[in-house]
């Protein structure tokens, strides 16, 4: 069994994707690096979809991650931002399936839970829960970076107490397990 393992979380979002990647040595994680991709320069949806994926795999190939944490979309009122927010996810994942990278997703809530120990923290809550275990000197002005992070380090906790998400290990594993969404 491999004792150290690198984690990619990402938060996609078609204005902003947030990401952070950990290391996990045994029962201890350190951070590597986080960061956003940030797509409001670019017009077309379809261009933004394009960057996500080429960022997407890009962070893939310089990190090495063994495995991804996505944060799943959320439930919202506004059915074009959701469309849009889904797409942004689907191509993470699909950046993620193109390299063979185990894929598990998360839901927001299940992401703050794990962070703060509240389903309903605020975005600040988690990123200073996030500064103190992973001894961040300075938070990023956006926190899109720290939601990508959090969903690395809600996977690092979940697989700890034996707990998982929805995961996915290849396209015929979503297709499987997302039939309405392939429709």
């Amino acid at each position: 069994m491999k004792k150290e393992k690198i984690i990619l979380g990402i938060d996609p979002g078609t204005s902003i994707m947030g990401y952070g990647i950990i290391l996990v040595e045994g029962n201890k994680m350190s951070l590597i690096t986080m960061g956003e991709i940030k797509l409001g320069k670019y017009d077309s949806h379809p261009l933004k979809l394009k960057k996500i994926f080429e960022r997407t795999l890009g962070l893939i190939d310089e990190y090495h991650p063994d495995e991804i944490s996505i944060e799943a979309p959320f439930f919202g009122k506004n059915v074009q931002s959701m469309l849009k927010l889904g797409r942004a996810q689907g191509v993470a994942m699909a950046a993620g399936l193109y390299r063979d990278v185990p894929i598990t997703e998360y839901l927001p809530r299940k992401i703050k839970q794990s962070i703060t120990g509240n389903g309903s923290s605020s975005k600040e809550q988690v990123a200073k829960m996030l500064q103190t275990l992973l001894h961040i000197k300075e938070l990023p002005k956006n926190l899109d970076a720290t939601d990508g992070l959090a969903a690395a380090v809600c996977h690092f906790f979940q697989a700890k107490i034996g707990v998982e998400g929805k995961s996915y290990n290849s396209w015929k594993s979503f297709v499987s397990n997302n039939p309405k969404r392939t429709k």
